[in-house]
């Protein structure tokens, strides 16, 4: 079943996506032996205008999904209907004219900037590629976008190396703003970042949503990050949605055992409080998407897993709230648990 905050003001919805990679055997003549299934059956959408917090940990889906969405990978099976185009059907030039509203910004500003380039270069390439300016109208929008994340003008002629990653993530964010995007895909956008400039860059991103009326897809790990900037919060588990919410219910009244125990690794800044919470501690490492479990998936490491668990799925389905899904067979029970 799908998320369905639906309607007129939806920019993007996914429905049952699925990005599988071959498994195969074999130096000369491959064979395929299996799938890898990255994502699997994913269904949500985004209302323009806000944020929609993507967590879970690592191996999750995470990240594929954030290059699905963009067609840096071509999903198996689903839709990606961006403002009423489905992007997974489209190719060549149909898919760059959509790129020109889709843009993202990678985990590690050391990786992402070309080296080779000044930040001038990095910040008007798109326009080029686009046709969005040429030649002086390039080099003024580029010192605007710069004024605009915070960056000085005579940026405009140094390189990547002599910036910090900080900075590095600002001149990331010019890029991507470059072609007048309406929705960014976020993908961890400060897990590589000093904690000092985690805020100034999360902050700088609220400031341009508001300015330009974005969109943003965040993708992250780290559920203290995202209840800063997420308008919803959609939590992973190898390859599934496992739950999703409104933000503020979502950290009052987790209907997920797989939520419940993320939350409790998310510091309180009340000593007191603090000492009394009771850390969840996942037995295990997350299975291989090369062999999901039968059943619910998140069933070998739930404290809370009965034999149903074990044999049948559950539905992702509405749950008691506002918009709130999620996929477990006793989410009243967890429900009934909430954070402490």
């Amino acid at each position: 079943m799908t998320d369905t905050a639906v309607g007129s003001q939806t920019l993007l919805e996914v429905q049952g996506l699925k990005t599988y990679f071959p498994l195969t055997r074999g130096l000369v003549f491959q064979r395929k032996i299996g799938d890898i299934r990255a994502v699997d059956d994913v269904s949500f959408s985004i209302v323009r205008g806000q944020t929609l917090g993507l967590v879970g940990e690592s191996g999750s889906g995470k990240t594929t999904i954030a290059r699905t969405l963009v067609r840096l990978y071509k999903p198996t099976a689903g839709q990606i209907i961006f403002d009423g185009q489905n992007l997974a059907s489209l190719e060549g030039e149909e898919l760059r004219k959509v790129r020109q509203r889709i843009q993202m910004v990678f985990q590690d500003p050391y990786a992402s900037l070309n080296p080779r380039f000044t930040i001038g270069s990095l910040i008007g390439e798109p326009m080029h590629i686009h046709g969005v300016a040429e030649g002086r109208d390039v080099h003024e929008r580029v010192l605007e976008l710069l004024r605009v994340v915070g960056l000085r003008p005579e940026y405009y002629d140094r390189y990547p190396h002599e910036f910090s990653g900080g900075q590095r993530q600002r001149i990331a964010v010019a890029r991507a703003l470059a072609i007048n995007p309406d929705f960014i895909i976020a993908d961890e956008p400060v897990s590589a970042l000093d904690v000092s400039v985690r805020a100034q860059v999360l902050n700088l991103l609220q400031s341009l949503q508001r300015q330009f009326s974005l969109t943003y897809l965040f993708v992250s790990h780290d559920l203290s990050v995202v209840r800063h900037v997420a308008d919803r919060i959609a939590v992973m588990y190898l390859g599934k949605i496992v739950e999703i919410s409104d933000r503020d219910e979502l950290y009052t009244a987790p209907q997920h055992p797989y939520t419940r125990a993320l939350l409790s690794a998310v510091p309180i800044p009340s000593p007191q409080i603090e000492k009394q919470r009771k850390r969840i501690i996942l037995s295990g490492d997350l299975p291989s998407p090369i062999n999901i479990p039968k059943g619910c998936r998140f069933h070998t490491r739930c404290p809370m897993a009965q034999d149903i668990c074990r044999e049948v799925e559950p539905a992702f389905e509405a749950k008691e709230g506002r918009e709130h899904y999620a996929a477990c067979h006793f989410s009243e029970r967890v429900a009934q648990l909430g954070t402490n």
